[in-house]
């Protein structure tokens, strides 16, 4: 249908609501589209882009209209980052993580609402959140830092970034002091949305959030690095030395961080789901650019379509497969983390996103290898759709945690519910 929106391509049931969010987003492709080679080849995060998506109002694009957004769920954010996925992934990464940072404001209502605050906590729960909330329908752009340099062997993000009470003349708050390894739209962003750890805490009862001014003092930007993907992100993190945060910026309650957990379906990140819509888009389009070339261009000797060759038809169907198995686990894993009620447990839906999470981003990549393939080495180039997609799409092989430590964390998940299983059954 020639008036589809892209968006449709993923989610392929939207209500009149969600295609008039769709349709915000499908204005400012064209813009992000034509800024896409040069954010590559200079590695920098296109700053128009900023003012591109505040004029579309697509900063609050799941902040609930009661706190002045436009209302979209999880199914408008995969639709806008696989959209935007396939015009400029660089773009699509950065306004994923930004759109990650309405978690720390909807879950934390979410655990009042379900009681699992006290009378006292909850009215700093709220605050907190509420600000969160405003502050992206307003217009400011946040940048979600959790990833850190730091590593541990049972866990794909250790917080080292700690968090002691300090105060500067007669304000209370606290001093944060740590590194983040990955964070994208460093330096481009208003605020920074900061996880750390509290001072003396060595369990997740410790996990707090701040709201960090990029310009605030103390917070330094860690060197750019020569990232292989997506290096339109300004993704090269920050350093934080004894920054000061006001009490009123800062969610610091004990546990509040686990509570917000226990309301969310999938991981702490917040609508993870939608970074794998940005790799199911830019895969979907250097397919798109690769058969509309391979098509158009032709043998010199007889005229036909480049396409049509055994080889290239081989290649196409490969090609194909993989994009439709990419969607299918895409869209299995958003039915599993929106509709209502629930059709799986909490634990069922965490340990499909552990297998789903690799399988798409290894089939966005295989999509990519045959472009690269089918095109030959007349597109064996840095610069270029092939080029650029080939190493933005390799990025999510490694991003979090790579396919193979997915499966296994999967595996482990399952195995454990069907022991615990048997057990209880035996001791009943």
């Amino acid at each position: 249908m020639a008036d589809r929106l892209i968006g449709e391509k993923l989610v392929d049931d939207m209500t009149v609501e969600e295609k008039a969010r769709a349709a915000l987003v499908e204005q400012v492709l064209p813009a992000l589209r034509a800024r896409a080679d040069q954010a590559d080849t200079d590695g920098a995060f296109p700053r128009e882009h900023i003012g591109l998506l505040r004029d579309a109002g697509l900063m609050g694009l799941i902040v609930p209209e009661e706190y002045g957004g436009l209302g979209g769920t999880l199914r408008d954010l995969a639709a806008a980052t696989y959209a935007m996925g396939s015009a400029c992934p660089s773009t699509a990464l950065a306004f994923f993580f930004h759109n990650t940072s309405a978690s720390r404001g909807l879950l934390p209502l979410e655990a009042i609402e379900s009681g699992l605050f006290s009378a006292e906590e909850a009215p700093v729960v709220r605050a907190f959140a509420e600000k969160v909330l405003r502050l992206m329908s307003g217009g400011a752009w946040l940048a979600n830092f959790a990833s850190e340099s730091v590593k541990s062997s049972g866990a794909n993000i250790a917080i080292a970034t700690t968090a002691v009470p300090a105060s500067r003349g007669e304000t209370e708050g606290w001093e944060l002091t740590g590194e983040k390894s990955f964070g994208c739209a460093t330096g481009i962003a208003d605020h920074y949305l900061v996880t750390a750890r509290l001072d003396g805490y060595e369990t997740a009862d410790g996990l707090v959030m701040f709201l960090v001014p990029r310009d605030a003092e103390g917070v330094t930007e860690r060197p750019f690095w020569n990232g292989l993907g997506m290096r339109g992100s300004a993704n090269h993190g920050i350093r934080l030395d004894g920054v000061f945060i006001p009490r009123e910026d800062a969610l610091t309650v004990p546990g509040a961080f686990v509570k917000m957990l226990q309301c969310s379906r999938g991981s702490f990140v917040g609508n993870q789901l939608a970074i794998t819509a940005v790799y199911v888009g830019a895969a979907q389009g250097v397919y798109d650019d690769t058969l509309e070339r391979l098509t158009r261009r032709t043998f010199a000797d007889t005229g036909r379509p480049i396409a049509e060759s055994p080889m290239h038809q081989v290649i196409i169907g490969d090609m194909t497969e993989n994009l439709e198995r990419a969607y299918l686990w895409l869209r299995r894993q958003l039915l599993l983390e929106t509709c209502e009620p629930p059709i799986a447990t909490k634990s069922e839906v965490y340990a499909q996103w552990r297998i789903a999470k690799g399988s798409i981003c290894q089939a966005a990549f295989d999509v990519a290898i045959g472009a690269l393939k089918a095109s030959g080495t007349s597109n064996a180039t840095m610069n270029g759709t092939v080029g650029r997609t080939l190493r933005d799409l390799a990025m999510g092989l490694v991003m979090t945690f790579p396919p193979e430590r997915g499966r296994l964390e999967a595996a482990s998940v399952i195995t454990s519910n069907r022991a615990n299983d048997l057990f209880a059954s035996v001791a009943s």
